[in-house]
């Protein structure tokens, strides 16, 4: 709509990606604190609480807890998108087509365990794999086939592309899709835990991608110039909006989870985002966290087949903590700082080329 009001009228301070990215933040911000409590008050008096896990250590004071909260703030950030953003431009499409099509999914497994009481009896791993892998594969298709998106991959450190993926590059941003997408949902295991550490790598994959669409900022750091991507940090910036409003209730101790509709529709933005910003490579730093809490996951389920002995108390790594009698908050807090030095560090390495 601003963009709109831009191209009818001329209002000059409109065509300006940063005032629209900072509107969309505040927007999306504004917008999840207001209806949170709203949706908090019928969530509880629908029974809409989340099943916590039997053999998760600590977590029955949980019990009662609303959940599905990524509904609201996901709502929040599309309309926000809807109201900043240029509409007609491709990779916004794609990108709310990410952010609603993997919230889907998510809904559908919240659901599932909330009519059933039991965290097991949401969708099945394979049904949920399908359903994540789907709504990738039409994103990928839609970027070279609509967007004509360039499917050369660059790594870090190096000014030109490795080599161009052509339509490997499918199957390479759907595995990226996937490792992202269930990367954040491990994470969300505390309160808070996987939401700062989202907002912090929302944040410098906005920075990315608008340097990405900005002809003279990238070719000052030597980074690839694509037309029109940097729109897309108008959605990173109202998503991190509307995720600081949702930890207003999320943090210690939470008044409400995400749930599966939050943290699935999280990691497809951030799967995507760093896609656009040709930073998939870069991305296992940018969410390191969220690759500590998976790898903690696969190196404990491998130990456990081969050996017969766990590595860790508990998997994912949080719970090894709680474990080893560590206060929640602190293991919150802990882990925030890993994932904001390295974000920090991340957007250094743009620099080093």
């Amino acid at each position: 709509m601003l963009y709109t009001l831009y191209e009818l009228f001329h209002i000059n301070i409109f065509q300006y990606i940063s005032v629209r990215a900072g509107i969309g933040f505040f927007v999306a911000f504004l917008l999840t604190i207001f209806v949170l409590p709203k949706f908090m008050a019928w969530a509880i008096s629908r029974k809409a609480q989340q099943p916590i896990n039997k053999y998760v250590p600590n977590h029955a004071n949980k019990q009662n807890t609303p959940t599905m909260g990524g509904a609201i703030f996901v709502g929040a950030t599309a309309m926000s998108v809807v109201l900043t953003a240029n509409l007609f431009n491709p990779y916004i499409v794609a990108g709310l087509i990410t952010l609603i099509g993997f919230a889907l999914v998510g809904f559908k497994d919240d659901l599932g365990k909330i009519l059933t009481g039991d965290n097991l009896k949401g969708l099945t791993s394979r049904g949920k794999l399908i359903l994540q892998a789907l709504i990738a594969t039409i994103v990928s298709l839609f970027l070279i086939f609509v967007a004509d998106f360039p499917t050369t991959l660059y790594i870090p450190f190096l000014k030109e592309p490795l080599f161009d993926m052509h339509y490997f590059a499918v199957v390479f941003w759907v595995i990226v899709f996937l490792a992202t997408t269930n990367a954040v949902n491990l994470t969300d295991g505390l309160d808070g835990l996987a939401t700062v550490p989202s907002i912090f790598s929302l944040a410098t994959l906005g920075i990315i991608v608008y340097i990405t669409g900005h002809h003279i900022f990238s070719g000052y750091l030597l980074l690839p110039n694509i037309k029109g991507v940097g729109e897309v940090s108008i959605l990173a910036a109202s998503l991190s909006g509307a995720l600081l409003g949702f930890l207003w209730y999320n943090c210690y101790p939470a008044e409400l989870f995400m749930g599966d509709t939050g943290s699935l529709s999280i990691g497809g933005v951030l799967a995507y985002l760093a896609i656009i910003g040709k930073s998939e490579v870069l991305l296992v730093l940018i969410g390191l966290i969220f690759v500590i809490e998976t790898l903690s996951v696969i190196l404990q389920v491998g130990s456990y087949k081969i050996r017969q002995k766990r590595i860790f108390l508990m998997a994912p790594i949080h719970h090894h903590f709680e474990m080893k009698e560590w206060a929640e908050n602190k293991i919150i807090v802990r882990f925030w700082m890993i994932a904001f030095i390295a974000n920090i560090f991340a957007l250094i390495t743009l620099k080093i080329r």
